[in-house]
């Protein structure tokens, strides 16, 4: 027997996943009001949109940054059109994304990807990343994840431009307290690009 679809029903399954109406009523309809069989079915319709959508190219991202406990990571994000990275369903996707690194202290992509998402422990941060795809009707790929490990010997210091198309680390040897400083210098690295810390490091081929 099927049971009956409420709009509250249909609200709570769209809060759960990001989905939009629509496709949330049409899932419920189809389990019958089974609520997490309904889950079930925009996950699965979810993966297969995703495999669909990988081939995309994806030219437009944001890079976002978590600062845990342990460690600070870098994740950069990217879709195929500069309108999805602004909507707020692609940021709160690569703010988690990041923040799942940086608690998990995880350095490579695809071992973020095949983590259990902490806020739904039924599914993978990929599907996930395969639900927010569903949503946002692109191919969305998570390209590079950087993890920065905490120490007492060290000041890192994090500034963010153009609301993340650049983001720039500092990482002061010597002690922890100087993360102002640290900030500071990452600005000035933003807006001036400089490939190198020093001149020692500059290559002859480049000083000629």
């Amino acid at each position: 027997m099927s049971g009956v679809v409420t709009a509250e029903m249909v609200k709570e399954l769209r809060e759960r996943t990001g989905i939009g109406m629509g496709k949330c009523k049409e899932a419920l309809d189809k389990a019958g009001g089974d609520m997490e069989a309904a889950i079930d079915l925009l996950r699965k319709s979810g993966m297969a949109s995703a495999v669909k959508k990988e081939g995309r190219e994806t030219l437009e991202g944001l890079i976002g940054f978590y600062e845990g406990k342990a460690s600070i990571t870098l994740v950069e994000v990217n879709a195929e059109t500069d309108f999805v990275t602004q909507n707020e369903k692609f940021k709160l996707f690569l703010k988690e994304v990041a923040q799942e690194a940086a608690d998990s202290t995880l350095d490579s992509v695809p071992a973020l990807m095949s983590k259990m998402f902490s806020k739904d422990s039924s599914i993978t941060i990929d599907q996930y990343r395969a639900l927010v795809m569903q949503s946002l009707g692109e191919n969305i790929q998570v390209k590079r994840l950087f993890l920065l490990k905490k120490s007492p010997e060290l000041s890192i210091g994090l500034y963010s431009h153009m609301g993340g198309k650049i983001v720039v680390a500092v990482v002061l040897a010597g002690g922890e307290g100087q993360e102002a400083l640290a900030r500071d210098i990452a600005m000035h690295v933003a807006a001036e690009s400089p490939e190198y810390v020093s001149v020692d490091q500059v290559p002859a081929s480049v000083r000629a």
